[in-house]
């Protein structure tokens, strides 16, 4: 699955057990501009460092994968739970890229130099 959406908030690594590491990216995505909404995947292992180079503001493309699973409490009663596992992120534009294409200035033609060392 893929979305578009914009940089709210990179967290830190988290060493969650000797064996597991994960960070989280909190993307705002606005599909309704009246009721933004704050979605947050989660980075595992290796892919931590996908979010290295992410800033707040930067708009992106975050790949994922859903996931889901139950769990059962110490009384028996059983809830399950989501989650929004990134593998690829693509930065579309960054939060302080300049929209506006760079290009020469203009030059004038008709002012002439005063020497003009052209061979034609």
């Amino acid at each position: 699955m893929e979305i578009k959406g914009k940089v709210h908030e990179v967290a830190p690594t988290v060493q969650v057990t000797d064996s597991l590491k994960k960070r989280e990216l909190i993307v705002e995505y606005i599909e309704n501009p009246q009721y933004p909404e704050y979605l947050k995947f989660e980075a595992i292992q290796d892919r931590c460092n996908l979010l290295d180079n992410l800033r707040v503001g930067d708009d992106i493309e975050v790949f994922f994968n859903l996931r889901g699973r139950p769990w059962t409490d110490k009384s028996g009663k059983k809830s399950y739970f989501n989650s929004l596992q990134l593998w690829k992120v693509n930065v579309l534009a960054g939060a302080n890229n300049n929209t506006v294409p760079e290009y020469a200035p203009p030059v004038d033609l008709s002012s002439t130099p005063e020497e003009d060392d052209l061979p034609f």
